[in-house]
């Protein structure tokens, strides 16, 4: 786990140092995204569990991270110079001490990704030969959301192309959450939750999707999303909140304006 701890602050420094010289921090996205392969890919390797799991467990989280780590660099490098309106409003409130303060941020995100990744260790540590009941139920989960948050991401990206004067995304998996795919990257730590459980020590990787869960619901994740929507939205994006769950998809309420179906 030290190693990983340096490949994660070597691949951070790096990604604050670009940024820094492209005057761009949104580059963090996909370092983080990025950073969860070459992890996985170390605790498969110099763990010494049961092949097959190890196999298994660095194929889901490698095939994961590349997939987020892609869709987020098309998106960012599309927009390149201009900065995701998220870390233009950081940069706006850290301007006293913009460069240091990006530097800890940074740094909070590579311990983020290596608390998330215990219980890929623990799973990666398991000798016991053969799939648990709970490993079976957590991969199935894990590929659950997998899925799910690839679809809430292509539903959006092709609403903004079809859209490109902007507007508030409420088709497919939108039409039942504001935040789709914040819903299934969070399910994703869930699901490796359940296949650590069978590992000696495996009830601690409980860390990764409550610190998941807490970034998500109330630091990066929809708060600052959802203060930046109503500002650009405004009553429009109030009306899709009052209607449309913030998180678990679920039915809709019904709207204030009669006129509305």
């Amino acid at each position: 786990m030290i190693i990983s701890a340096l490949i994660l602050l070597a691949l951070f420094l790096f990604t604050w140092w670009l940024s820094v010289r492209l005057d761009n921090y949104s580059f963090v996205d996909v370092t983080w995204s990025l950073s969860f392969a070459p992890v996985v890919a170390w605790y498969a390797v110099s763990g010494d569990g049961w092949l097959p799991r190890r196999l298994a467990i660095a194929l889901l989280v490698g095939a994961w991270s590349l997939r987020l780590g892609t869709y987020l660099w098309r998106r960012v490098a599309s927009h390149h110079p201009h900065e995701d309106v998220r870390y233009a409003v950081l940069r706006e409130k850290w301007q006293a001490n913009l460069k240091r303060t990006f530097l800890g941020f940074f740094l909070v995100q590579a311990v983020l990704v290596w608390l998330l990744m215990l219980p890929v260790r623990l799973i990666a540590q398991q000798i016991e030969p053969g799939f648990h009941l709970l490993e079976v139920i957590g991969l199935l989960l894990w590929i659950t959301a997998l899925i799910g948050e690839g679809v809430a991401d292509a539903q959006l990206a092709r609403f903004r192309r079809e859209n490109p004067g902007g507007g508030i995304c409420q088709t497919g998996l939108w039409y039942y959450s504001r935040h789709p795919n914040y819903f299934f990257q969070s399910l994703l730590w869930w699901g490796l939750f359940l296949m650590a459980l069978p590992a000696p020590w495996g009830w601690t990787a409980i860390i990764a999707p409550l610190a998941m869960l807490h970034f998500l619901l109330n630091v990066t994740g929809i708060p600052l999303t959802e203060k930046l929507s109503v500002q650009k939205r405004g009553d429009a994006y109030r009306e899709y909140q009052r209607t449309t769950s913030a998180f678990v998809p679920w039915r809709k309420k019904a709207h204030t304006d009669a006129s509305h179906p």
